[in-house]
């Protein structure tokens, strides 16, 4: 009977949303006697605050019924090129939609920063708090977070019922190996991104996924930190696989370090090594040769951002990820293996 109190006593909004099987919006609406609910799953919600015996925070009740019109946006980590262009999107999304945005961006995200983050946005009436974050350990400690307004997260791997928007990394990188090993590439490298990033493990995973899929061996991947410095440390290094005819890179910054790097190793691009980089930043089509890559959409992906965010201040069903798809850019940085080339020169 205890351990029965002591569970519900500490049982949050996300208990009850999981218990119910909605989100925790509709719990804040329900335990706020707002409309727009169903009678069938305000039943549901009752019931399961019932069972858990839960009580939400006076903070938590007075948001949800704060309209405005202003949004919160939070940005860890340095200014790369998807995460920047992201927000600027969303901002531009949201003007549109007469929303003002405050910002807020921390460059060494920690757990308790964030948090504290949250908490000023809070304080300043947003209706909605935006989270861009390329860690998966500050995006997981937020979703532990009881926040009492919508929270919408940019993040390719979600937990279930979670709203998150992002671009599909996963299907995106079986596009680039696919791509290499149409070209005959057996041997093909990979570059990751810091595992701490969502966005690389599921690069990553896409990796070794379309290598399994063709009986070929995903050998250990070389760690870089999105860097074209680690790029260029990678390939100058002794244990970068004489072997491989073919790099697959978690982005373009690092494909551009490498690409340096097998130059100064007298190793040609595309003729000796192919390389396919990830992101289509502005400046990959001018690369020496210009990188084939996987573009992401980032200004469709902040509309979407916002269009997630005004959906959750009205729908009270269980929400999900919403995916934009990755779209492989064919240029010079890869070509068919020399052995494929030969076997098509003899038959003609």
């Amino acid at each position: 009977m205890t351990e029965h109190r002591d569970r519900a006593r500490a049982a949050n909004i996300f208990d009850v949303a999981r218990l119910a099987g909605v989100s925790h919006q509709t719990v804040s609406r329900v335990m706020n006697d707002l409309p727009n609910v169903r009678p069938a799953t305000r039943l549901k919600v009752e019931e399961a605050v019932k069972q858990l015996g839960y009580a939400p925070s006076p903070a938590a009740r007075a948001m949800v019924t704060r309209r405005s019109r202003i949004v919160g946006v939070i940005t860890t980590g340095a200014a790369d090129y998807g995460p920047a262009s992201t927000a600027l999107h969303f901002n531009e999304a949201a003007q549109e939609a007469r929303y003002s945005v405050l910002m807020v961006s921390i460059l060494t995200a920690t757990r308790g920063g964030v948090r504290d983050a949250i908490d000023s946005l809070l304080r300043q009436n947003v209706e909605a708090i935006v989270l861009i974050s390329n860690s998966r350990s500050i995006l997981d400690a937020v979703y532990e977070i009881e926040i009492g307004a919508p929270l919408i997260t940019v993040d390719s791997s979600a937990p279930a019922g979670r709203d998150a928007v992002s671009i599909d990394q996963y299907n995106g990188a079986r596009q680039a190996v696919r791509h290499l090993i149409e070209l005959g590439h057996r041997e093909i490298a990979h570059i990751s991104g810091p595992l701490d990033s969502p966005d690389a493990q599921e690069r990553l995973r896409g990796w070794r996924f379309e290598l399994a899929q063709h009986s070929l061996v995903a050998r250990e991947p070389h760690l870089g930190d999105w860097t074209a410095q680690s790029g260029y440390e990678i390939g100058r290094s002794a244990d970068a696989s004489s072997e491989s005819t073919a790099y697959f890179v978690a982005n373009d910054q690092m494909a551009l370090g490498l690409i340096h790097a097998l130059t100064d190793r007298g190793r040609r691009v595309p003729e000796d090594v192919s390389v396919v980089g990830f992101d289509d930043i502005p400046e990959s089509g001018h690369y020496r040769p210009p990188l084939t890559t996987v573009r992401q959409d980032f200004a469709a992906l902040g509309h979407l951002t916002m269009s997630k965010l005004l959906k959750s201040l009205t729908d009270t069903e269980l929400h999900r990820e919403d995916h934009i798809p990755a779209v492989l850019i064919v240029r010079e940085s890869t070509a068919e293996i020399e052995s494929v080339r030969d076997s098509k020169f003899r038959r003609a």
